[in-house]
C-alpha cells in the first residue's frame, strides 16, 4: 500500500515522515565524536583500518556484509579491467576534456563516472546484465536451454541486432577481460557457479549463431550473482567502475596547455547551412 493512502478524513497519511521529522535514522554507522566511527557495526579506525582493503570496506558499505579477502581482491582486478586510459573511450573523453579546461579532478571524475551510466556499456548497463542472467537462471531451472533462453529473450526484443546484456561490445567483438578475469578467478580458488556457467554456454550460443562473445560485464554479473549479490547490490558496487581510466585522462589533458586536447580548427567544420550575409541594422 501506498504511505500516501488518505486517511478517514481524506488527509494524506504522512505518519511515515512525522515519524523521521528531524531525525536521521541509520544502520549503516556513524562518527560518535570522542568514541569511534562505527561501521557496520565495526570501529572503522581499530577493526578495518590497516586490516582490511579498501575493497573490503567498499563491499561492506555497500552490502552490509564483510567479505572475505579474495572475494574483494577480485573485485579489485575487475575494476582494473575498467580503468584503460584511452581518452578514446566516451567516459574517460570526458575526463579529457575537463583537464584541458583546466577543471578540478573532483569535476572531471565525477562528470566521466556520470557519462560511463549509459545503456550500452559501463555501469549503466549492470542492472540489465543481472536481471538477464538471474532471469536466465530461472529458466534454466524450468528446464530450458541456453539455446531456448536465446531465442526467447531475443524473440521479445528483437531489433536489428541479437542485442543481450552482456553479449555485445560496441566496436569490437569479443573481450579480452574476459580470459583475463578468468585467470583471476582461477588463481583466487572460486569455482565456476551456475551463473557463470549458464554464462558462457549462452555464450556458445551467441557465437555460433551471431557471431557474438560474452564481454566483461556479462562475465562480472554472473560471478557475483554467484557469491549472492542482489542485482541492486551489484549495481552500487560497480558504480564507479570507470573512475582510475577517467583519472588518467584528466591528468594528463590538465598537464598540458589548456585547450590542448583535440583542438579544431574552423575549417574543420563542413558547414552547410545559408551563406555568410549582412546582419540587419537595429531599429531605433
Amino acid at each position: 500500500m501506498s504511505l500516501m493512502n488518505k486517511q478517514k478524513n481524506d488527509k494524506p497519511d504522512t505518519s511515515h515522515w512525522d515519524d523521521l521529522h528531524g531525525k536521521i535514522r541509520t544502520k549503516k554507522g556513524g562518527w560518535v565524536i570522542g568514541e569511534a566511527v562505527y561501521n557496520h557495526g565495526y570501529s572503522m579506525l581499530d577493526d578495518l583500518v590497516g586490516k582490511d582493503s579498501y575493497f573490503q570496506v567498499l563491499f561492506l558499505n555497500v552490502t552490509g556484509r564483510r567479505p572475505e579477502r579474495r572475494l574483494a581482491d577480485w573485485l579489485e582486478a575487475l575494476f582494473i579491467c575498467l580503468s584503460w586510459p584511452d581518452s578514446r573511450i566516451w567516459c574517460n573523453q570526458v575526463g579529457s576534456l575537463a583537464g584541458t579546461m583546466q577543471s578540478s579532478p573532483v569535476a572531471a571524475v565525477s562528470a566521466g563516472i556520470l557519462a560511463s551510466d549509459a545503456r550500452m556499456y559501463g555501469p549503466g548497463v549492470v542492472l540489465s546484465g543481472t536481471r538477464f542472467i538471474q532471469e536466465a537462471r530461472l529458466q534454466q531451472k524450468q528446464g530450458k536451454t541456453a539455446s531456448d533462453i536465446v531465442e526467447e529473450y531475443l524473440g521479445k526484443n528483437r531489433g536489428n541486432l541479437p542485442v543481450i546484456p552482456g553479449y555485445v561490445r560496441p566496436i569490437a567483438n569479443g573481450d579480452e577481460r574476459v580470459e583475463a578475469m578468468e585467470r583471476v578467478t582461477e588463481a583466487l580458488g572460486f569455482q565456476k557457479g551456475k551463473h557463470l556457467s549458464l554464462a558462457f554456454a549462452i555464450q556458445v550460443v551467441m557465437l555460433e549463431k551471431y557471431q557474438e562473445g560474452m564481454n566483461v560485464l556479462g562475465y562480472a554479473v554472473a560471478f557475483l550473482c554467484d557469491q549472492r549479490l542482489s542485482s541492486k547490490e551489484i549495481h552500487r558496487l560497480l558504480a564507479g567502475w570507470v573512475s582510475s581510466g577517467v583519472h588518467g585522462c584528466y591528468a594528463e589533458a590538465a598537464d598540458n596547455p589548456p585547450e590542448s586536447f583535440f583542438p579544431l580548427r574552423c575549417d574543420d567544420m563542413d558547414y552547410q547551412g545559408p551563406p555568410p550575409r549582412p546582419v540587419p541594422p537595429s531599429e531605433g
